[in-house]
């Protein structure tokens, strides 16, 4: 369990919010995947006593806490690696129309943290393991995703080129320089339409695309009928090897997960 501090935090388009986190702990922090991710404990709206667990039996330690004192918990993919600043970077979709006290826990927190607010981290690993022999890979997210995308590709770069499918709320949520490997097609899907269900796009995109031929490795992530139905599209209609499949479900619509 990591013992960190917000050292900066910074918008990055209309939906996203860059945090970085410090403290002498990150030194304990392994690199060990493309979408590593941990869950972070963070004090919610209006709490100022707080207790944050201090190892990995955080459950018990949770559940033991009165409400006032209990964090809020959300998981989140490392985004970057600072090891020269004992720090890395998460990124945070938010949506600004929703009131600071009304907006899900990890929204609320991002529109609301400032230099110095204390947190925890827990390393919980990654699930980008790409199948031996595959030629490429698929990756396919709605902005839930788009940080573990954006730094499986940069993690990837010297490895296997990708087809991507990112969906994103509004044309100006993407990012115009990306490193990724070579021969990489990125399709950026902003929905521009607030009543649209995400994943609706990028489902629609990859059930009518051309894909490459060849072996291929899929990892795809975002809200849960996105990922179940670009799991069942390549399995009955692409025949891919249900082992060949990575998915994950972030969140779903209709419930506070972002």
């Amino acid at each position: 369990m990591l013992n960190l501090t917000v050292l900066h935090r910074e918008r990055v388009s209309p939906h996203f919010m860059t945090i970085t986190l410090s403290g002498d702990d990150v030194q304990h922090l392994e690199q060990n995947g493309y979408d590593q991710a941990g869950r972070l404990f963070f004090a919610g709206p209006g709490q100022h006593e707080v207790v944050f667990p201090s190892s990995e039996k955080w459950m018990l330690q949770y559940s033991l806490q009165p409400g006032r004192r209990r964090p809020r918990v959300r998981t989140y993919t490392i985004r970057r690696f600072r090891p020269q600043m004992s720090a890395f970077d998460i990124e945070i979709c938010v949506h600004e129309k929703q009131a600071a006290d009304t907006a899900a826990p990890g929204n609320a927190w991002a529109l609301a943290a400032e230099p110095g607010d204390t947190v925890s981290f827990l390393d919980e690993g990654y699930g980008f393991l790409p199948t031996p022999g595959s030629a490429w890979q698929l990756l396919v997210g709605d902005e839930s995703a788009l940080p573990a995308i954006l730094a499986i590709l940069e993690r990837s770069a010297n490895t296997l080129p990708a087809e991507v499918f990112l969906e994103v709320p509004v044309g100006e949520d993407i990012r115009q320089e990306i490193t990724a490997p070579a021969d990489t097609n990125i399709h950026w899907l902003p929905r521009n339409a607030p009543d649209m269900r995400p994943g609706t796009l990028a489902l629609q995109a990859v059930r009518d695309a051309h894909l490459p031929s060849g072996p291929y490795y899929a990892w795809t992530a975002g809200e849960s009928s996105l990922v179940t139905g670009i799991r069942r599209h390549l399995i009955n209609d692409r025949d891919v090897p249900r082992s060949d499949i990575a998915f994950r479900g972030y969140w779903k619509h209709g419930r506070a997960s972002l």
